[in-house]
């Protein structure tokens, strides 16, 4: 199973996909936003085709407490739109604090602020998509409670 990962941005959107075994996630690319969501949206298709994905999951950037702001209704809307565009399932996934954590990665490997800010959207969808991966994981290794 292959899923791509996007960490939408009103700006960019960071792509991330993982391997076939969906095990591990990695970063591919940054997508510019045109202007046009249908032909960014046509863009992300062709990624799904080209990397012949399963799934595609988007993170949503609900607020530290949980609550669903504004930004975070906009992806969820997004999501949906893609969804009614894409012949594969899309799933939302909780994002909080990867932009957050694939900054500080970068920081640790020394890249200058300028190349940072090139590739930290796409280490973000990766971030959020390994998050995916694992839950995914972990939920089907956990056995069924018996009833008894």
């Amino acid at each position: 199973m292959r899923a791509l990962g996007l960490d939408l941005g009103s700006k960019r959107v960071g792509v991330a996909v993982s391997d076939s075994d969906g095990l591990v996630a990695t970063p591919i690319e940054v997508l510019q936003r045109s202007g046009d969501q249908r032909g960014d949206h046509r863009r992300i298709a062709a990624l799904v085709d080209e990397w012949e994905a399963n799934v595609v999951v988007v993170g949503i950037p609900y607020s530290l407490d949980g609550s669903v702001g504004s930004m975070a209704r906009k992806m969820g809307a997004e999501a949906e739109a893609l969804a009614a565009h894409l012949a594969v399932p899309v799933e939302t996934y909780d994002e909080r604090l990867t932009t957050v954590t694939a900054q500080r990665s970068l920081i640790e490997l020394d890249l200058t602020g300028p190349r940072r800010r090139q590739i930290v959207d796409m280490v973000a969808a990766a971030v959020m998509l390994q998050a995916w991966l694992d839950g995914r994981r972990g939920r089907a290794g956990v056995p069924e409670a018996e009833d008894g």
